[in-house]
């Protein structure tokens, strides 16, 4: 991969959701809102899961780990977006955006891993009961939550050194609020074979591996499910695996359909519209899917505020 254009690119510009004046003070309004309760959110989530030793269990490390992946992940665009509208500029520079690529690769696969563990986890607790925490003992969870991280991080660190490979001309506007990899590459001038092949094994790899994975798990949850004999532990059950399943189909299934999608369509609009569910929707209604309806993280946040008093 040669480049053509020895020419050094400075900077770049980020088109936003939309170009119109009267809607940007709307757009800061919104995204915002959902920034401040996405990051309070899997905060209390965080405190809850430490603050309290009936919540040292599995599910609760994990989600707890995920709740900071959501974090990191929405930290990783909202803020440049809003500090933009605000500034009336567009401009971010080629250090930033290659930083900015490279953290959102990493949380948003971190995320993906994450889930995947998570539904790893109802499969034990459900599937193999009497053998939950000989299983998920606290060393085979640490080595998950590692194994995540790594993965995650070495695609982050490949998908961002072949992109510096790329050389770049004279068309610099990204028809986005953030550096999307996908975009990036496609401003090159240069050959991006290897980039958009990168892109969509890993895409594949870490959006469609951990989605089939999750679909195995819960084949065999449903199944097991459907032998409990009291209605009240299979409404238990399921309760607990559609939360998990809605937060599945709502980050891997949008974010895999926005990558796959983008090679068939020219519709960057639409792309970016798209691409707000997995980012900023997915971080934000986690705390509510997951902590709003469960007693536990309650009973843990009142003993903590009570305990600040």
């Amino acid at each position: 991969m040669e480049p053509e254009n020895d020419t050094w690119i400075s900077e770049f510009v980020l088109l936003g959701l939309s170009e119109e004046p009267e809607l940007q003070p709307f757009l800061f309004g919104l995204f915002l809102s959902m920034y401040l309760v996405t990051v309070l959110g899997n905060l209390l989530i965080i405190l809850a899961t430490i603050s309290d030793s009936h919540l040292h269990t599995p599910m609760y490390f994990f989600l707890s780990n995920l709740s900071f992946a959501d974090i990191c992940f929405i930290s990783t665009t909202i803020p440049k977006m809003l500090i933009n509208i605000q500034t009336q500029s567009r401009v971010i520079t080629y250090a930033g955006c290659i930083t900015q690529m490279c953290f959102f690769v990493l949380f948003g696969g971190l995320d993906s891993l994450l889930l995947a563990v998570m539904a790893y986890d109802r499969f034990v607790a459900i599937c193999h009961p009497l053998h939950y925490t000989v299983i998920m003992n606290p060393r085979l969870c640490g080595l998950l939550v590692l194994a995540s991280w790594m993965i995650a991080a070495l695609n982050s660190l490949s998908q961002s050194l072949m992109v510096l490979w790329l050389s770049f001309c004279t068309d610099l506007e990204i028809p986005h609020f953030f550096c999307e990899l996908n975009q990036v590459i496609h401003l090159a001038c240069s050959d991006t074979f290897l980039n958009d092949m990168g892109m969509y094994f890993a895409a594949g790899l870490l959006a469609g591996g951990p989605l089939v994975g999750i679909l195995c798990s819960y084949s065999k949850i449903v199944s097991s499910i459907r032998a409990i004999s009291s209605a009240r532990g299979k409404y238990k059950a399921f309760s607990t695996c559609a939360s998990h399943l809605s937060v599945v189909s709502l980050f891997c299934c949008t974010g895999l359909g926005v990558y796959l999608t983008s090679a068939a369509t020219h519709n960057s609009h639409s792309s970016a519209t798209a691409s707000v569910m997995y980012t900023v929707a997915t971080p934000m209604l986690n705390p509510f899917i997951y902590s709003l309806r469960n007693k536990d993280i309650k009973r843990a946040l009142k003993m903590s505020f009570r305990g600040k008093q």
